[in-house]
């Protein structure tokens, strides 16, 4: 049966060991970030800061900010950046993250394949030709930051092109822990339209149809700054996130990311259910404190 997963943080848990065992699937972006003045915003529309996809007349953007002066790239997308974060969490030993996505055959596709190796995530790119490499723009304007996303070939994914080959099916067998990231309106989905309440979200999601009944299913949701809520079989726990200076919060897109990547690397020790959740919210701690989804070299979680 070929794995599935659900997001924000809603995800099917075994144990984490050795190289491979993590396995994630989603949309690879590069991001690109550099400093930007008001003219440049003014010439693509953007506003000092926010948050969209690109529409064509952002398309010559990327190009552009790509020239600029102290240009900072990054792997990212969503489950990438949880991935990449798990595996900084572990340090070692490298590649116990895979991840499977859509690339094209470009300058931009290489320096992405160049900075998923130096996060020692085990990087398979399907690449096509179709359409270029997905790219995420940060605009830097003083303390803003306009971000602007071009999924492209991160749409082109195709199963028997890739996923169904082989070699990188192995993988996907080989993998304990499967993580994608890509379906937000889970709760719709599943009919749920009735109720807001996540702890009741959370505790329909774990009572869902389970093809392997030998390991219960734990399902957990984040909430930014409110609760986590986690659920193992009955029981509904509700876990407090870090305290912050709201001073100190430089950027919130990658703390859902982040949160997912602390808690899939606390599995490598097999920790219980409440120490996955206390790594996964200082993973989210340490992000919000940093521009974009970046990190120190080693984090300091005991």
């Amino acid at each position: 049966m070929r794995p599935t997963g659900v997001s924000e943080s809603c995800f099917s848990l075994f144990s984490l060991h050795s190289e491979n065992a993590l396995f994630g699937m989603g949309n690879p972006l590069l991001d690109i970030s550099a400093v930007v003045d008001k003219d440049f915003l003014d010439k693509y529309g953007l506003k000092p800061n926010d948050q969209i996809l690109a529409e064509d007349k952002h398309k010559a953007m990327f190009d552009e900010i790509a020239k600029k002066s102290k240009v900072e790239y990054h792997a990212g997308g969503s489950t990438q950046n949880s991935v990449k974060i798990a595996q900084w969490m572990i340090q070692t030993p490298h590649k116990v993250a895979t991840f499977f996505g859509c690339i094209g055959t470009d300058h931009f596709g290489e320096i992405l394949k160049q900075k998923a190796e130096e996060a020692h995530v085990d990087a398979r790119y399907y690449q096509q030709t179709q359409e270029p490499t997905g790219t995420c723009a940060a605009c830097i304007t003083g303390d803003n930051r306009s971000l602007v996303a071009n999924l492209a070939a991160a749409n082109c994914y195709n199963k028997e092109k890739h996923l169904d080959l082989d070699g990188n099916w192995e993988l996907v067998e080989k993998a304990k822990v499967y993580y994608i990231a890509e379906a937000a309106t889970f709760a719709k989905e599943q009919g749920f339209e009735e109720t807001d309440d996540i702890a009741e979200i959370a505790r329909r999601a774990q009572s869902l149809p389970k093809v392997n009944k030998k390991r219960q299913r734990v399902v957990v949701f984040t909430q930014g700054k409110d609760d986590t809520v986690a659920t193992i079989g009955e029981k509904v726990t509700m876990f407090s996130v870090l305290d912050i200076d709201q001073n100190d919060i430089v950027d919130t897109n990658g703390a859902g990311d982040a949160f997912v990547g602390g808690f899939l690397s606390e599995l490598v020790q097999e920790r219980p259910l409440e120490e996955c959740i206390r790594a996964g919210h200082y993973a989210a701690n340490v992000i919000i404190r940093r521009a974009g989804c970046t990190f120190p070299e080693k984090p300091d979680f005991p």
